[in-house]
Parts: C-alpha cells; sequence; structure tokens
C-alpha cells in the first residue's frame, strides 16, 4: 500500500437487504468490487490493490455474516487495516423483519442462517449477529421502501463524487404513524405545527405545494425551529467532519409525513444548502402514501 493515507469501502449488511445491489452500482460508478469476501482476506485485498495501483478511493467489498466468528474477524480485520494506514468507512444495508421475509419468500430461497428452523429464526439471529457491526458503520442506508433502482440512486449520490468537499447529508421527510427511519442519525418533530390536514382546501397538496409551505412557515414557532436545527446541524456536521464521518441522514417527521414535515425538510436542506461545505439531498419517503 501507499504511504499516504488510504481508504476502501466495506459493504455488509442483513441478507436481503440490497447488498448486491449496492455492489453493481459501485461497479457501474468505476469502483474495483469484490463480493462475499471473508472479513480475513481484507488486508490481503488491500495490499494487491496497492500493488497494481487501484485508486485506493475506489476499492470496495462486499462481505456477509455466513462466518460465525463474523464480528470479531471482521473487528480484527478493521482493526489491522487502520493501524496500517487504511482508512475504512462501512456501510451497513437494513430493512425492517417484514420486508425481508416478503423479499426471501419472493425467491423462494432460506436465509443463509435460518438451519432447520424458520425463516424468521434466521433473521433474528443475523440481526443479533450484526449489532455491533450496525452501530459502528459510518453509513446505514434502510432499504425497506426502496426498489432497486432508487437504492443504487443512493449509491450514486454517496458515491458519485468523491471529490466533492464535505459532509454529504441526506434530509428526509417522513411521517411517525409510519414509523421512524431506522438510519436517522438526528431526528427533528414538527407535530407541534398546525397541521394544514385539518384545512379543507390544503388537505389534498403536500408541503411542496407553495399554499402549504406558506401555511407551515407562517406558524408560530417554526422559524425558531428552522434557525435553532440549522445551527445544531451546523455544529454537528463540524465534529462529525472531524471524526471523519462521510454522511449523515437527518429526519424530519410530522404526522402522516405529508404536509409540515416535507415543508421543514425542503427549508432545511436549502439552508444548509447555502451555508456550503456541505453535499445535501432531500427526500421524502411518505409523500403519497394517504
Amino acid at each position: 500500500m501507499s504511504e499516504r493515507e488510504s481508504a476502501f469501502v466495506l459493504v455488509t449488511g442483513m441478507s436481503g437487504a440490497g447488498r448486491s445491489t449496492a455492489a453493481k452500482a459501485l461497479e457501474d460508478l468505476g469502483w474495483f468490487v469484490i463480493d462475499n469476501l471473508p472479513p480475513g482476506l481484507l488486508f490481503a485485498m488491500a495490499e494487491e490493490a496497492g500493488r497494481v495501483k487501484l485508486a485506493a478511493d475506489k476499492v470496495a467489498a462486499v462481505v456477509d455474516v455466513r462466518s460465525l466468528a463474523f464480528t470479531s474477524d471482521l473487528n480484527s480485520a478493521i482493526e489491522e487495516l487502520e493501524g496500517r494506514g487504511v482508512g475504512v468507512r462501512v456501510v451497513f444495508l437494513e430493512a425492517s423483519d417484514e420486508e425481508l421475509v416478503r423479499r426471501f419468500e419472493n425467491v423462494r430461497r432460506p436465509h443463509p442462517l435460518q438451519g432447520d428452523g424458520r425463516l424468521v429464526d434466521g433473521i433474528a439471529r443475523e440481526r443479533g449477529i450484526l449489532r455491533e457491526v450496525r452501530a459502528n458503520a459510518d453509513l446505514v442506508i434502510d432499504t425497506s421502501n426502496l426498489n432497486v433502482h432508487e437504492l443504487r440512486g443512493k449509491i450514486v449520490a454517496f458515491f458519485g463524487g468523491e471529490d466533492r468537499p464535505g459532509l454529504r447529508v441526506n434530509v428526509v421527510s417522513f411521517g411517525f404513524k409510519y414509523g421512524l427511519p431506522v438510519d436517522a442519525d438526528l431526528v427533528v418533530d414538527c407535530r407541534f405545527l398546525p397541521n394544514p390536514h385539518w384545512v379543507p382546501e390544503l388537505r389534498p397538496m403536500n408541503g411542496l405545494d407553495a399554499p402549504v409551505r406558506e401555511y407551515v412557515l407562517n406558524q408560530a414557532g417554526a422559524k425558531e425551529l428552522l434557525d435553532a436545527y440549522e445551527e445544531v446541524v451546523s455544529i454537528i456536521a463540524s465534529g462529525y467532519t472531524r471524526e471523519g464521518k462521510s454522511y449523515a441522514t437527518l429526519a424530519v417527521g410530522c404526522t402522516g409525513g405529508k404536509h409540515r414535515s416535507v415543508a421543514m425538510a425542503e427549508q432545511i436542506g436549502g439552508r444548509l444548502r447555502d451555508r456550503g461545505g456541505m453535499e445535501v439531498q432531500v427526500s421524502h419517503r411518505d409523500v403519497g402514501r394517504e
């Protein structure tokens, strides 16, 4: 390996959550990707990448949980890599139990860890083994509500321009009635604002429509929340950057994820873009679900 600090990406996560799709998306971006690599071979891969002069920030490995020693092996491999000047970024792909069951049933394949038990037993066992890995991951992507094209789009957004400076931030609106985004790093609750749902002419619209946006932003407390949250995110983003964290998901919620959270997420995203130093995406998880 080069003496300069280098880095590559490890893609892991729940079976059925989209590891193969993520790997193919990285390959399409020109990355060198090895699928199903045992953790014990990670350093050998890094050495070979350096020997053939592959760009260190364009190398990725997909690792899974089929080894019973997965967690200890992976942690040891990461420690060895970092001890030799190779920075490692871990991307964890997540999905709900219900969605994983549906996906495995659709392809009529058993879960790799279910053995003679039920599908849900294999999922539960894997989730337990991966708990520490998920907690320490640099980026968690929840694919429960993503199709393969949307997942690919997220990978492209996160890894398609490694030369762009600063933290990459995904601001996502959501509805608390549909559950908290599991990949959220920060959450803001907009339910204290009056709900446009109860205004008949605004109910069919969403937070992207000007009348709803104006209604939400003119409510008492809306500007104060935006001002305060902008400052909080700026402080946290600086800390994330110092600690080497490259990605963050900011979740903005209201009851249904249609009006208040959408309008506020758009405003937060715009303010962060105006501040500069961050790559900002805004998405709306639950628009159209009602």
